[in-house]
């Protein structure tokens, strides 16, 4: 799924809310009954513009006057029904940490949740120790005097800060990143994934593409300005130097598509390959900084990026490098620092980079931070509070009709062989979902927080996640562990082990609501979870057999069908074109775009079932079927500003909403419900129409 931003079954969801019946308008509802979030069954009618034609424009059809009245708030690059459900989960966590910070009784996890948010909160002191907490961190650059020094240093600043999983996650100022998880090849053991990093911009095309030359200015503008608040001296020069050393950095990494292709990014390399293969820097310093001495394994996820980088290491002069490490450490450390670093960092990374007015409010700023260090600590008492165990029912429910739709669906294949569906239906029982909150909960009583040492609580736990990371390696992989926080809103798939997460805070109107139509929920939590499901199956995940081996289990002849048809995919995705001169990016998006069809097709069926089994009444004169599509493309509402449009269409597997509601053209049912006719602008023939699974 994004974030902004991931079944056919004979049993209902919930017979006790279907229908029966056929009826024309409105249910008779009590005055003072519980009512949807969302109008009488869970759809925002007045966000609709019924003057369009839901075959010519069916995002503009459901949410169209939503579009044209809806204002994005001033500290935001995007509105959406994400950000509106994330608002919601937001204030809870306020609730939650304010609480904890007022109470002078708090022991244990709510005293470190009390006492980070107090630390955040309290300018008076950030501003009076100026940038005495940054000073150990200069220091350590200063005294950097050889390459063995550099390289031990680089390893000191490796944090497991990315996800694999997520290509908009792969960003690091820091050289490399790192994230431990299941071994692609051994599926009982964990492996180090080293993966490229170093850049201050978003992506590689910020620095390379001539349309970038105002963002690069800005951005060589924003580090000379961090440098000078700090005191450097010749900071302009300074700023050069590092622009042009992330330049030559950026022209070595892998781009965002390569970097989506599992099959370039399974490179097992032994501790001894390093020296050979990526000359330049002193691995055994780096790995020794890095706390890895004893690793003798990894897995290099762009192998072509690490040897570039490591080369540039060794060639670049020390003094620049030291540059570059003082600058990001300041820069990493700005929300942290005195108002003017702050001020400095929200002006280039929110505004200038993004087209963000404003920036947020301090205590969003700082429950931000606390989810970043103690999330599940949060998350603990976000469940206990806000997360029933209905919900949770209904939601397991729901996957399990999904699920099984799914495995329908491969059963009804007729391009694919029995050997290669016998393989698939293993993966879809082999599955695993946790939904809403994890089994089991993060220990946070060896992070060290303090209520007056802000960055210092912030270092600290970064550093205490990378340290468990990495304590992982050698030990039994953990199935139940959570990459996603309960409260975040969001879905997730894991393909190298086979698993679903479902927080907690997405089971929330207009994804779910308990009160809304069974149509509704299933087009908006139910295509959720169907896409998360199709993730497995998708054009990296498809490469993943039942254990979370990257292994083929396909015939030569499926496997080139199922590519003939994410072909065909992506070039329909192509033709999306929000700027003149800027288009969706169909091969970025394509694993996005098959879960999107697939999860689409697959909770349709679902419903059907249901619809089948207790009957269906039509509500506001919209049939069950269109209310379906309804759920699903009110989902979808987004309003973004053109910088963080642009910057989305560049470095994001998540193509906008617009043309996500738009993937109803693929789907045949949508056309039976809405009339859809030769002409109309979404129409495609039905030989035109992508079916993935």
């Amino acid at each position: 799924m994004s974030s902004p931003d991931r079944l056919r079954c004979v049993l209902p969801l919930l017979v006790a809310l279907l229908f029966n019946g056929c009826h024309t308008g409105a249910p008779a509802v009590a005055p003072d009954a519980p009512r949807p979030v969302l109008g009488d069954f869970g759809v925002d009618l007045d966000g609709m513009d019924r003057s369009v034609v839901p075959g010519d424009d069916f995002y503009g059809f459901v949410n169209g006057t939503w579009q044209e009245r809806t204002e994005i708030p001033a500290d935001r690059s995007r509105w959406s029904a994400f950000s509106i459900v994330d608002e919601r989960a937001r204030a809870r966590s306020r609730e939650i940490v304010e609480a904890a910070a007022a109470d002078p009784q708090a022991t244990g996890d709510r005293r470190k949740i009390g006492d980070f948010f107090r630390a955040f909160m309290d300018e008076a002191t950030i501003e009076a120790k100026g940038l005495a907490p940054m000073q150990p961190a200069l220091d350590a650059i200063a005294a950097i005097g050889d390459a063995t020094q550099l390289a031990r240093h680089l390893g000191t600043t490796l944090r497991a800060d990315v996800d694999l999983l997520n290509a908009t996650d792969w960003h690091t100022d820091r050289l490399f990143g790192l994230w431990v998880s299941q071994d692609l090849l051994q599926p009982d053991r964990y492996a180090p994934y080293l993966v490229q990093g170093g850049l201050g911009l978003p992506d590689r095309d910020f620095y390379l593409q001539d349309g970038m030359a105002d963002t690069r200015a800005a951005y060589a503008a924003h580090v000379a300005a961090v440098l000078s608040l700090a005191g450097v001296a010749d900071a302009e020069a300074k700023a050069a130097r590092i622009l042009e050393l992330e330049t030559a950095i950026a022209r070595v990494h892998a781009t965002a598509e390569d970097t989506n292709d599992v099959k370039k990014g399974a490179n097992a390399w032994q501790r001894a390959d390093f020296a050979a293969r990526a000359p330049g820097l002193e691995w055994g310093a780096f790995f020794d900084g890095a706390g890895l001495a004893r690793q003798d394994d990894f897995v290099v996820w762009q192998p072509d990026a690490v040897t570039g980088i490591a080369h540039l290491v060794g060639h670049e002069p020390l003094d620049t490098w030291k540059d570059y490490l003082t600058f990001h450490a300041l820069d990493r450390a700005s929300p942290l620092l005195p108002k003017a670093f702050a001020d400095e960092s929200f002006a280039f990374y929110g505004t200038a980079l993004s087209g963000t007015p404003e920036q947020s409010e301090r205590w969003k700023r700082a429950v931000a931070a606390v989810d970043g260090a103690l999330g599940f600590a949060v998350g603990r008492i976000y469940v206990e509070r806000w997360f029933s165990p209905a919900t949770k029912a209904r939601a397991d429910e729901m996957v399990r009709n999904i699920l099984a739709a799914f495995g329908h669906r491969i059963d009804a294949l007729e391009w694919m062989s029995p050997t290669t569906k016998a393989r698939a239906k293993a993966k879809l029982a082999g599955m695993r979902v946790g939904m809403g909150y994890p089994d089991r909960w993060l220990d946070y009583s060896t992070l060290d927080v303090r209520p007056d040492d802000a960055l210092g609580n912030a270092a600290r736990a970064s550093l205490f996640d990378y340290r468990r990371n990495i304590a992982k390696l050698g030990t039994p992989v953990d199935h139940g562990e959570w990459f996603m926080l309960p409260h975040e809103v969001n879905a997730l798939n894991l393909p190298l082990e086979n698993r679903l997460i479902f927080p907690a805070a997405i089971l929330d109107a207009p994804f779910f609501d308990p009160l809304a139509d069974d149509a509704v929920n299933y087009g908006a939590i139910g295509v959720v979870i169907g896409h998360e499901i199709s993730h497995s199956f998708d054009s990296s995940g498809a490469l993943f057999d039942e254990r979370g081996k990257l292994s083929n289990w396909w015939t030569p002849e499926d496997f080139a069908r199922f590519e003939e048809v994410g072909a065909a995919l992506a070039a329909q995705f192509d033709t999306y074109r929000p700027f003149p001169d800027l288009a969706v990016n169909g091969r970025l998006t394509l694993g996005e775009n098959i879960a999107d069809v697939a999860g689409l097709a697959t909770a349709f069926d679902a419903y059907e079932f249901a619809l089948m089994a207790g009957g269906g009444m039509v509500l506001d004169d919209f049939t069950p079927e269109q209310r379906f599509f309804l759920g699903f493309a009110q989902v979808w509402r987004t309003k973004a500003r053109d910088k963080s449009l642009r910057n989305q269409l560049l470095t994001n597997v998540h193509a906008p909403g617009q043309y996500r509601a738009a993937t109803v053209r693929n789907e045949d049912a949508w056309y039976r419900a809405f009339d859809v006719q030769p002409g109309q602008a979404l129409y495609l023939p039905p030989e035109q129409r992508v079916k993935v699974w």
